[in-house]
């Protein structure tokens, strides 16, 4: 497995990225991994190599890269209820026209590697905060997308004009929704909001609860971990991404 760190030239300054791919074959699938809102870090990565390990090109951009480069801070103390305001802000900042200026940028990139199958739509996969920014990348570049996963995303119902719910009509790609049913920031009255959007536009989807687990059941390093729960999550990944972009 080859793996490295590039820096992305964007409009405001340079994101650093890990970059994940099969050290040998190809050209590959690419897919664009959006982070949760802890940031870059070695579960994340180990988790882009193991995606990359099927045989697919793994962008995993700095979300947080105006900030600073990641890591941005130490997980145990991010960790700390009181340092929720800060982590939040963080979050926050990465508006709904950033991220889909910032997905433009990130797709261009992967759309100019060698190692990327040439004129092939990508996949996408989001966690945390990044469930809706796979929302809103696949409905603002339905051409350029294959698949989309959403795992434990948060926020994807609000009352905002471009909450991520609004914007499926526009989307082509097939999608998945892993949400956990416990999880405050994606409540059971918003599940059903969310499912009702996506039959009325007439998505390809599936949407499934996986009981018992907690927001953030597929990160090993944080509380929410439910190892049978991010299992379950890996085979419905490889199920999407195997008949869509291969």
């Amino acid at each position: 497995m080859a793996s490295k760190t590039v820096d992305i030239h964007m409009p405001d300054g340079l994101c650093d990225c890990y970059v994940a791919y099969p050290d040998s074959g190809g050209p590959f699938p690419a897919v664009l991994f959006f982070m949760d809102g802890f940031g870059i870090r070695p579960v994340l990565q180990r988790m882009a190599d193991r995606i990359a390990d099927w045989g697919l090109y793994v962008l995993q951009p700095n979300l947080f890269f105006r900030h600073g480069r990641a890591p941005l801070f130490d997980l145990a103390n991010m960790l700390d209820p009181e340092q929720r305001p800060a982590r939040m802000q963080l979050v926050l900042s990465v508006t709904p026209e950033i991220v889909e200026r910032d997905a433009g940028v990130f797709l261009e990139f992967l759309a100019a590697q060698p190692q990327v199958e040439p004129g092939s739509p990508a996949g996408l996969t989001g966690y945390c905060m990044g469930g809706s920014m796979v929302v809103r990348t696949a409905a603002e570049y339905p051409n350029r997308i294959a698949a989309g996963a959403s795992f434990h995303g948060g926020r994807l119902v609000t009352d905002d004009a471009k909450s991520p719910h609004r914007l499926v009509g526009r989307i082509t790609a097939a999608m998945y929704f892993g949400h956990a049913d416990q999880d405050q920031s994606m409540p059971l009255a918003d599940i059903e909001v969310l499912e009702a959007a996506l039959q009325d536009a007439g998505t390809r989807y599936r949407s499934e609860l996986y009981e018992g687990a907690r927001h953030g059941f597929t990160m090993p390093d944080l509380p929410g971990y439910d190892e049978a729960a991010c299992e379950q999550h890996w085979e419905r990944l490889w199920s999407l991404f195997g008949r869509t972009l291969f």
